[in-house]
């Protein structure tokens, strides 16, 4: 098995591979981006030389980083359980809407506040109900000749370099008075996401996937050691070559890219509250540590910090509704 990763060790953020339990470095001036713009044959290939010849360094003794800095993050609502529950936790309302199984959705959310496995998430300001999601991401890597655009389901399937586990990390509270402008999630998604702890590479699912394209394998997540939920990837609405596809169409998709599955069953807790009718389980706290695995990526685990305390909400001015300009001064 193939996995692609950053870690920190000698002072340095090295990238390449971890094989056997031992990490394996590029050469000095490749990355990670390296080789998700060579595609994944040569990525492949490349792994196998630096393998065989780089020094190997103990996975023990450095830190997992987030395996990349993604050129862009589209994030998908691909599970139908977990939009009935959110949307009766958010906004109070049950069953599904119709535009859902119209085609999939997404939202871009923020590449530069990625997170890896063992980082501390802050809780940010303003927020009382800091929850989790629990994701798989496609990333996209490069394939020759191809520019990414208007893919079908089968060319985009090329275009998966490969999967890392995801975890939203959300801001409930905050999420809920965005969405009642009819925009968003902003803030109450912005201030993290969780990326690793590596990106396993796609050749490695190629003899999983169902007749439809369907990934089955097992997602879960607990927190302090207790499970709050699972799920199986093949429960999503559209295999991820679909919703590739469908990212690019009228666009671009390029290497670097990921994309979110969005939140599996009972993946987090507001969809939980909104089966349950009240805040249990209760939200993150200081101290909480979660953990989320995904059956052939591995395993991420974060602990929830302290929160930030500033001013978040800043009202707007009143001003008068003078809809018509006043006259220009004569002379002018």
């Amino acid at each position: 098995m193939v996995k692609i990763a950053r870690w920190d060790h000698d002072g340095g953020t090295q990238s390449g591979f971890v094989d056997g339990g031992n990490c394996y470095a590029l050469p000095a001036g490749q990355s990670v981006q390296t080789l998700l713009d060579a595609g994944l044959e040569e990525a492949l290939a490349l792994a196998r030389q630096v393998i065989a010849s780089a020094p190997a360094v103990p996975l023990t003794e450095v830190g997992l980083r987030a395996p990349l800095v993604p050129a862009t993050i589209r994030d998908f609502v691909a599970f139908e359980e977990h939009v009935e529950g959110v949307r009766k936790s958010i906004d109070g309302v049950a069953g599904v809407v119709p535009e859902w199984y119209e085609a999939p959705t997404f939202y871009f959310t923020n590449p530069h506040t990625v997170t890896g496995t063992g980082e501390v998430i802050g809780i940010p300001a303003g927020c009382t109900d800091l929850d989790f999601e629990t994701e798989v991401a496609a990333v996209v890597g490069r394939v020759p000749g191809s520019d990414g655009r208007n893919l079908s389901a089968e060319e985009a399937r090329r275009h998966i370099f490969g999967y890392a586990v995801l975890n939203d990390w959300s801001a409930r509270d905050l999420q809920r008075r965005e969405m009642k402008v009819s925009l968003g999630p902003c803030k109450g998604k912005d201030f993290a996401n969780t990326l690793g702890p590596w990106i396993v590479t796609a050749d490695e699912f190629e003899d999983r996937h169902d007749a439809e394209g369907f990934l089955p394998i097992s997602m879960a997540v607990e927190v302090n050691g207790e499970v709050i939920g699972q799920d199986l990837l093949s429960n999503m609405g559209w295999p991820f070559a679909e919703l590739v596809a469908y990212a690019s169409q009228d666009s671009v998709v390029r290497p670097g890219d990921v994309l979110g599955s969005g939140t599996c069953g009972s993946g987090c807790l507001a969809e939980l509250w909104g089966r349950n009718g009240a805040q249990t389980p209760p939200p993150l706290k200081t101290g909480d540590v979660v953990r989320m695995t995904v059956e052939g990526i591995g395993t991420i685990e974060n602990t929830v910090g302290a929160r930030r305390e500033a001013v978040t909400r800043v009202p707007a001015r009143t001003r008068p509704r003078n809809r018509v300009a006043a006259a220009a001064p004569s002379g002018i």
